[in-house]
């Protein structure tokens, strides 16, 4: 367990400690939960497609939880090829958008649909008002992903990253691995 939080990757919230974050610091290493999911197989009748969402406080410790549900969600849709793949994303991911907005909610989305996977995460970081500090923020966050690029780039996925409208704060980073 870290003495102190990791540092953020955003230059503008690298001195912003949340309450939430300070009371988290020092909490024993939390469980991963076992999430609820309907069982392989069924009554005759087709698997149901998988879709999934979720929040998770914005600690890097968050992406333990993420590997977990998402793993079991895929294991039990019967998505046993993706599980590595995408299990790796989203511990990426997560970790990575969380340094990006500390103590403030990530939102994991995960779906199966016509023979593809997609994973979006979506962060709360606020958008800069300098265009420079909005270029090294982006870069700061590109860089970070350096090895999720690499292994995605490798199995012939797509991966990317996206900040919100301005009317929204926030980004969105994704990952389809290949069929």
């Amino acid at each position: 367990m870290h003495s102190s939080p990791p540092a953020a990757l955003c230059p503008a919230a690298a001195e912003a400690r949340t309450a939430f974050s300070e009371a988290y610091a020092h909490a024993v290493q939390p469980r991963p939960p076992q999430p609820y999911l309907r069982p392989k197989g069924g009554s005759g009748r087709s698997a149901p497609r998988l879709s999934l969402s979720y929040t998770l406080p914005g600690d890097i410790r968050s992406a333990c939880v993420a590997r977990a549900a998402t793993a079991a969600a895929l294991e039990v849709h019967g998505l046993d090829a993706y599980v590595w793949p995408v299990t790796y994303a989203v511990t990426e991911l997560v970790s990575v958008t969380a340094r990006m907005s500390p103590g403030r909610e990530l939102y994991v989305s995960l779906r199966h649909r016509d023979d593809a996977v997609r994973l979006l995460v979506w962060d709360q970081h606020p958008h800069h008002t300098q265009p420079a500090l909005a270029d090294l923020c982006e870069a700061r966050r590109r860089r970070a992903l350096w090895l999720l690029a690499a292994v995605v780039e490798d199995w012939g996925g797509e991966w990317g990253t996206r900040e919100e409208e301005q009317r929204r704060n926030g980004g969105k980073s994704w990952v389809f691995p290949p069929r």
